[in-house]
């Protein structure tokens, strides 16, 4: 065998071997492409936690303002049970007043005389106390009738006033703050003509009346 083939035969194999390298080099190169730049990862937890942080605040002020809501209605409706079982008593004082009769009430017995003054002027200041609370007399005579605060104990029928009209209040009733205390016992206006609705924009009398 010539020298010249001999050269052919041992470069044969190199030849062969050289793209052997090639798809080891490619895997290489697509893990190297395949990792996460660090930049956006770090940038992506950043926005996160900025994420999780605002949410946490949020959730706090609505926290703080649910409980210091809470907080103030505690204050205002503590007293919602004690404040009926006043009123009860305020009205045995009412009624113990209603019973005397209007003769002894002029008569020369300063005894009597004193007895009654002495329960108006407990009435007066029981009820004074509880405005001071927050319980609140309600007043319905000549206004519309409200099922909110008022209770509907009979019909009048008279023309001469809008229909549904408060014109008797046969018990009075209470609020305490916005929430009703003990609904007003009334009677109502029938027949009348309807009441005409406010015109938009139109000053509310009883809303500045309340304001």
């Amino acid at each position: 065998m010539s020298d010249e083939s001999q050269g052919r035969e041992q470069e044969k194999p190199e030849a062969d071997a050289a793209p052997q390298a090639g798809p080891a080099a490619n895997a290489a190169a697509e893990e190297t492409a395949a990792e996460p730049d660090p930049v956006e990862v770090l940038t992506a937890e950043i926005e996160d936690l900025k994420d999780q942080r605002l949410r946490l605040v949020a959730e706090m002020e609505n926290l703080r303002r649910r409980t210091a809501r809470e907080v103030k209605d505690a204050k205002s409706y503590a007293i919602s049970g004690f404040a009926r079982d006043m009123l009860q008593v305020s009205d045995n004082l009412q009624r113990a007043l209603s019973a005397v009769p209007e003769q002894a009430e002029g008569a020369a017995d300063n005894g009597l005389k004193t007895l009654i003054e002495g329960v108006e002027l407990t009435e007066r200041a029981m009820l004074s106390a509880l405005e001071r609370h927050g319980v609140r007399k309600l007043d319905p005579k000549g206004q519309k009738f409200d099922p909110n605060f008022h209770q509907a104990m009979f019909e009048v029928p008279n023309p001469e006033v809008p229909n549904n009209t408060v014109i008797e209040v046969v018990q009075t009733g209470y609020v305490i703050a916005e929430r009703m205390l003990r609904p007003a016992m009334v009677g109502v206006a029938k027949g009348g003509p309807k009441e005409v609705a406010a015109e938009p924009g139109a000053p509310n009398p009883q809303a500045e009346k309340d304001a």
